[in-house]
């Protein structure tokens, strides 16, 4: 079963991730924010991080970037999901290593369906 890690500050964004992950048989852990995802990811191997990017302490970017330094995070597929859409945040999205940019509100089953394309 492929683990996903989910970060999100807002806890019925996560709930509704979560929910929509697990029915489609993915394992979740919930993230508050950046920092607390970093601190989840040590000694952990995950599948897929999907992460918000507007959160305090460490944003969605901020995350991505500290994830790629680690070796075991190279390869791993990192998905933002946030309201920003504007191409200088999916750039700079993009120049932290970010494999996608998804923007809410989100539709399950599109997020679901790039979910199934980026992870191996």
């Amino acid at each position: 079963m492929h683990s996903i890690l989910a970060v999100d500050d807002s806890a019925s964004m996560r709930q509704m991730v979560s929910f929509t992950l697990k029915s489609a048989g993915y394992q979740v852990v919930e993230a508050v924010d950046g920092q607390d995802a970093w601190e989840k990811s040590v000694g952990r191997d995950f599948d897929l991080v999907l992460t918000d990017q507007n959160m305090p302490r460490l944003d969605g970017i901020g995350l991505t970037k500290k994830l790629r330094e680690n070796p075991k995070f190279k390869s791993t597929p990192i998905l933002i999901l946030t309201t920003e859409s504007s191409d200088q945040m999916k750039q700079a999205g993009r120049s932290a290593g970010a494999t996608g940019w998804l923007v809410k509100p989100f539709d399950p089953s599109k997020l679901i369906e790039v979910i199934r394309k980026v992870i191996r």
